[in-house]
């Protein structure tokens, strides 16, 4: 009988796994980090700003500065919602557009978004929006990303294999993890 070939198996698992799986690794990795950066922009959407500028609103009553604040505006639709955050301001929200309007000068902010085409996608798959059957998919991506960790670590043998340097890349990869999370828990 012949003697099963492991490594040959091992090596075709590896590559073929990492074929189907470099779109969805490439998904991961681009949307992972514009989202670690959320701080610094808005990976999902563009915002404009603009400054436009209409008579003050006099109204003393909300209804009425909604109203009178549409009318000078030339918007055709009621807001989806209102909010006053000082006395001084008032915010109409619509559909992927806000105005926020100084009641006694007139000055308004209007921001508009839109998202940011592939990047909004991949976002929004990475966060498994879409739920149903995108969970699925997402679980067979983590179970291929495992078999992906664990087959890599036996593709090479000898000085390079895992008995060799490859046992101290592990460690260090397994270190910087749990390096990270002492020093987060003890040091925040």
């Amino acid at each position: 009988m012949a003697e099963f070939k492991w490594r040959k198996w091992n090596n075709i698992l590896h590559r073929d796994i990492g074929y189907i799986v470099v779109a969805m690794t490439l998904i991961y990795g681009i949307s992972g980090l514009a989202v670690n950066h959320i701080a610094d922009w808005n990976p999902n959407y563009k915002i404009e700003k603009e400054m436009v500028t209409i008579s003050p609103i006099t109204a003393a009553d909300r209804e009425a500065i909604v109203a009178e604040a549409i009318s000078k505006l030339n918007l055709t639709q009621d807001p989806k919602n209102t909010f006053r955050p000082d006395p001084e301001t008032l915010q109409l929200f619509y559909d992927k557009k806000t105005y926020s309007i100084d009641l006694p000068t007139g000055n308004v902010l209007v921001e508009s978004t839109r998202p940011r085409r592939v990047l909004f996608e991949m976002n929004q798959l990475h966060v498994n929006a879409p739920k149903k059957a995108w969970t699925i998919i997402a679980d067979l991506f983590a179970v291929a990303l495992i078999l992906m960790a664990i087959t890599g670590i036996f593709m090479l043998k000898g000085p390079t294999g895992i008995l060799g340097r490859g046992k101290w890349l592990v460690g260090i990869g397994v270190l910087i993890p749990l390096l990270y999370w002492v020093f987060y828990m003890n040091f925040q």
